[in-house]
């Protein structure tokens, strides 16, 4: 199946900080289920024409040309002399999916050009090339953003869509044989260049450190397909990006040197299911250096200690490369790589297919309650610039309610934007909205986020490019009132017919008697927020009870007044109501009731085995389906304890993330944010906000048998990297120091009834 060209693999050589788990090879199912895949990969569209593939390499080496004449004319006018000019030369490198070489057709190709110490970054490479690029004709819709973190030009050249980021070297001439993987490139390297240049040396490192080059493409190109059709395929909206799904796949194939995709895919779900973050996934030793350069320790590095589920970057500087991820978002993560498990484990019983993986997560069908932001400005140029500024807080929104609710609250962010045909120049995201499982509408009273979406929308307001009719709106709205152009052709979709993998999982649960009943069974214990059933949305009982005096300005949401009390429950649980239980159920006889028992009791007894740290482990709580297959009982994926054991000695060793208080629990933000005392707020009035003249933020809390009263500061803290800093997780909704007294918060959700200065 591999090509014996693209192994890394040499003599036995060990590739990652441990040994495998398993050296074994693929059999004749793994080969049939591998050829499956790629053939599911195929017909799903994942791989571009060849005449494509020629486009491409014809526009980079069309680039290349390009920064060649501009380094020499820069070279000219900076008065060097003729020799020098001659030897001036610039080379572009590849990265991200193109170099990785899991691009699909249309993909954008992130590149870098690397320059010479003379060639500046903000007067020749924003001034002059970009002059060089707007002249040509091949050139379209060219964007230059001088002031990002990674400062990057982007255009379309020949129609294909390119990121250049620049890199300037300590070095008078560029050679053409350039090896960026070395340390010495950085040497003398400002901020912008070791961050510019990060890309590529990562890129180029994770194809060093994996056993097999092509068995790594097919896996990363399912697992990115599987993670966009599931939702969580998003950096900015505090899921995992491109980079952060290579490199968990390319942990797994140093795991499972031999395997083909068919089992990296099953063995993917299954290490990450059993993972203990924030244990951090890494591909090889973090190397301190001998420049200096600060590198991921949480040891050393206070800020390191506050990421949830680091995953490390092999290329030094060694880095998080996945700090945007939240409480939240970890959960949902967490509990599709559950079910991914569940589906991978019933395809080798024959009892699920590919399409199963890969079926759409109906996010507008999961929750009851949602938060719709909506962004809108004078024209095209002024809203493409405010929507890059919101969508990069937006992922503040998601962290000031969870901290503000004491993760009570949980949100789901949409990882995409929607857009009102019907609205020029207007913007929409999402936020699914539910109560943590297993907290009652008693026992967690209610909630009061309108100063939390209030504060949000002050640090929005502070961009420094603001212009006239640049503004936001939040609102809440209820499922059945999310507007119409959400859905594929302006329509919404009527009831599925056919049964998803959710759907089936929530009959055979009933069946069995293991199904958690609707309203009753509010009370479970629950670790870290999520639980240890397969629905992601569990049923939250009364969430719109808790909703009180909800008004919005929006056209898209009207004016919202709940009053009656309403479930949030799992698009499994939604889509069962017009499905025949019991004709299901006879459909599936070979799966009795005294089989799903007994599988089940024996995952629940591998959930006892105790970690070295004395915790004990999340463990699969799926029913493995029975084994039917001849070739699936050569390969049974049920849990082993040898298997766990196996999974426990490849994680690094722990480190014990701050327990701090909550006020000392803050975002590093840019932007200004007013921090006042906190206030209860029982009211269900509008709260108004302009950029002009705000209130203070208050935020109604309770905690124990006083309210909790402190302000948020960013304590001093350096920022690495934008808005790094995640907010730890506190296990018990409240922190340490903190009555064990769940909090009495109330939740109401305004927006600002008329729309003047900057905010709305």
């Amino acid at each position: 199946m591999a090509n014996p060209g693209l192994s890394n693999r040499n003599n036995g050589q060990r590739l990652g900080i441990t040994e495998p788990i398993s050296l074994g090879g693929p059999t004749d199912y793994d080969v049939m289920k591998t050829k499956e895949l790629e053939k599911y990969l195929q017909d799903a569209g994942l791989y571009e024409s060849q005449e494509e593939a020629v486009g491409r390499e014809e526009v980079l080496g069309r680039l290349d040309q390009i920064v060649k004449v501009w380094v020499k004319t820069i070279s000219r006018a900076k008065g060097l002399n003729e020799q020098l000019v001659q030897e001036a030369n610039a080379k572009i490198f590849t990265f991200g999916s193109y170099r990785l070489g899991v691009h699909g057709p249309g993909a954008d190709i992130d590149t870098l050009c690397v320059g010479p110490r003379h060639a500046t970054r903000e007067e020749d490479f924003f001034g002059e090339l970009h002059r060089m690029l707007a002249e040509m004709p091949e050139v379209t819709e060219l964007h230059p953003v001088p002031d990002a973190h990674v400062p990057v030009l982007k255009f379309k050249f020949g129609g294909v869509s390119i990121d250049l980021l620049y890199a300037k070297l300590s070095l008078w001439v560029i050679p053409e044989d350039l090896d960026i993987s070395q340390d010495s490139i950085l040497q003398n390297a400002d901020e912008q260049t070791v961050r510019s240049l990060n890309g590529c040396r990562v890129t180029d490192q994770i194809l060093r450190l994996v056993p097999n080059i092509q068995n790594f493409r097919t896996t990363l190109r399912c697992m990115r397909l599987w993670a966009k059709c599931r939702g969580v395929y998003s950096n900015v909206a505090g899921f995992l990006g491109g980079i952060n799904w290579a490199l968990l796949v390319a942990r797994i194939c140093q795991l499972y040197p031999n395997a083909l995709p068919n089992m990296l895919v099953s063995r993917f779900f299954r290490v990450y299911t059993q993972w203990r973050w924030p244990n951090p996934v890494m591909l090889c030793i973090i190397e301190e250096g001998s420049l200096g350069l600060q590198v991921w320790d949480p040891r050393r590095n206070p800020k390191d200690r506050y990421h949830l589920m680091p995953i490390i970057t092999p290329a030094y500087p060694s880095m998080n490369s996945s700090y945007n991820v939240s409480s939240s978002t970890l959960r949902i993560m967490s509990e599709e790589f559950q079910r991914g498990s569940e589906i991978c484990e019933a395809m080798e019983s024959n009892k699920a297919e590919w399409d199963t993986l890969f079926e759409t997560f109906p996010f507008f069908e999961a929750y009851k309650n949602y938060l719709q932001i909506d962004i809108n400005a004078e024209n095209a140029d002024d809203l493409r610039k405010w929507k890059g500024w919101v969508e990069s807080r937006l992922r503040q929104l998601t962290l000031k309610i969870e901290r503000h609710t004491y993760n009570m609250l949980q949100c789901h962010p949409h990882p995409g934007d929607f857009s009102d045909k019907s609205k020029p120049f207007h913007c929409s995201y999402f936020m699914g909205l539910q109560r943590k499982q297993g907290i009652s509408a008693n026992e967690g009273g209610t909630f009061d986020i309108r100063a939390t979406v209030d504060e949000f929308k002050q640090a929005v307001n502070v961009y420094t490019l603001w212009k006239p009719g640049m503004e936001i709106r939040v609102c809440h709205v209820k499922k059945k009132n999310i507007p119409n152009f959400v859905f594929p052709g302006g329509v919404r979709p009527a009831r599925p017919s056919k049964l998803t993998w959710d759907m089936r999982r929530t009959l055979e649960l009933k069946a069995s008697g293991h199904a958690q009943p609707d309203k009753s069974d509010e009370n479970k214990t629950v670790l870290d927020g999520a639980d240890h059933g397969r629905k992601r949305k569990q049923p939250d009982d009364n969430v719109e009870n808790s909703i009180r005096n909800v008004k919005s300005v929006a056209p898209s949401c009207g004016d919202v007044d709940i009053s009656s009390p309403i479930s949030t429950v799992s698009s499994s649980s939604i889509k069962c109501d017009n499905v025949d239980t019991n004709k299901f159920v006879e459909s599936q006889t070979e799966i009795s009731e005294k089989n799903l028992e007994d599988n089940c009791r024996k995952i629940e007894n591998l959930a006892n085995v105790p970690y070295k740290n004395g915790d004990s482990e999340v463990s699969s709580s799926s029913c493995p389906p029975t084994q039917t297959s001849p070739e699936a009982v050569a390969h049974a994926s049920s849990f082993t304890v040898a298997e766990k054991m196996d999974i426990e000695k490849v994680m690094p060793g722990s480190y014990a993330p701050h327990q701090a208080v909550l006020e000392e629990l803050d975002e590093l933000e840019d932007d200004l944010e007013h921090r006042n005392k906190v206030k209860c707020e029982m009211n269900g009035n509008q709260v108004e906000s302009s950029r002009q003249n705000e209130p203070g933020v208050s935020v109604t809390s309770m905690c124990g048998t006083g309210p909790f009263n402190g302000s948020y500061s960013n304590g001093g803290l350096e920022e690495l990297e934008p808005a790094e800093l995640v907010v730890p997780s506190v296990s018990n909704g409240c922190s340490a120091s903190i009555p064990q007294r769940k909090p009495i918060i109330r939740m109401s959700f305004t927006s600002l009834a008329k729309t003047t200065g900057k905010s709305s």
